[in-house]
């Protein structure tokens, strides 16, 4: 049976309960990490500046004392979080689950073939990447952070941490920028013309900036003092074809869109790149072949295991459509 109350008054939403103080426990997610880092993570949408705000006054307490920007969490460590209002979440759909080829995985880290065409992570009007479709697809797993970054259009070789203390090792390998500590990341890149043989170092400063639509660039500078910071790319011929090379290229920097930028700089744009290419050339490959990506593919990378110090080396082979268009180029 129904009943109506005649003459009750509507609900009427209240202002949102105003935020309480909260406490979280350091879990193996989070050990190792900068309090900072950890904060500006989990509060998202509460500005950086307040971030650093609450725990410059003490506000921020680790195991009931005061601590710093800079503190390292430790498993099972307790943090208290004053009140801070945290933007209302959007509802959107998330991610679809998704696996992508596996080339390589244990217990700390693991190693895909990723597809041009997708982004490594959400954001610049992205709503999803590799991460998160992978998080998606791996609910159980308690971890899993991207070690470095490869750009949308670019496939091959992708590291992706599975525990903290992993991520963390590789991304100090990372920093190293020569010697067997050093991180080396090998890439195919089909460009125009004809590469010349004894240029075999690119050693130009590059410097990011936003164009007036908002949208990040690189350009080549003359230093690296104020305008860029300095970047070394290795080049050795692979193949050569009419109107064509194919590059091995390995980079000593991981700056934004490095690759790209120093081989344009050159004079020999990498073949079906729509930010710093030949865009005419690129829809007439794209008319007569049907290859309408970049071609530039991260065949080789090899690292030092972050558990047991095993030097290891990974490759993936260049993708269906870059073999064809070179078959079709040598034919």
């Amino acid at each position: 049976m129904v009943q109506r109350i005649i003459g009750a008054k509507p609900k009427v939403a209240g202002p949102p309960p105003a935020p309480a103080v909260h406490r979280v426990l350091i879990d193996e997610s989070s050990e190792g990490q900068r309090l900072d880092n950890f904060l500006v993570k989990l509060l998202k949408g509460v500005p950086k500046t307040h971030v650093y705000r609450v725990i410059r006054s003490g506000e921020v307490r680790v195991n009931k004392g005061r601590a710093g920007a800079d503190t390292r969490l430790a498993l099972g460590d307790e943090v208290r979080i004053p009140p801070v209002r945290v933007a209302e979440k959007v509802d959107a759909r998330p991610a679809p689950a998704r696996e992508f080829a596996i080339v390589f995985e244990d217990e700390h880290l693991l190693a895909i073939d990723k597809p041009a065409g997708v982004a490594v992570h959400g954001g610049s009007g992205v709503s999803f990447g590799v991460i998160e479709q992978l998080r998606q697809a791996r609910p159980t797993a308690k971890f899993l952070e991207l070690v470095h970054r490869l750009d949308k259009e670019t496939s091959g070789l992708l590291l992706i941490a599975k525990k903290r203390s992993a991520l963390v090792a590789l991304q100090d390998q990372l920093r190293v920028h020569s010697g067997d500590k050093a991180i080396g990341k090998t890439y195919a890149a089909l460009v125009i013309g004809e590469w010349p043989a004894g240029r075999k170092v690119i050693d130009v400063a590059l410097h990011k900036y936003l164009t007036g639509d908002g949208e990040r660039r690189v350009r080549a500078v003359d230093d690296d003092h104020d305008a860029g910071k300095r970047s070394i790319t290795l080049v050795r011929i692979a193949a050569q074809f009419k109107g064509f090379t194919l590059l091995d290229v390995t980079i000593k920097t991981g700056r934004t869109h490095q690759i790209r930028v120093h081989l344009t700089h050159e004079g020999h744009a990498i073949v079906g790149d729509e930010k710093y290419g030949d865009f005419a050339l690129n829809k007439t490959i794209a008319r007569n072949t049907g290859f309408d990506r970049m071609f530039l593919h991260a065949g080789h990378l090899r690292f030092t295991h972050p558990a047991t110090g095993e030097v290891i080396q990974l490759a993936a082979p260049l993708p269906a459509e870059c073999e064809a268009l070179i078959h079709t180029l040598a034919s």
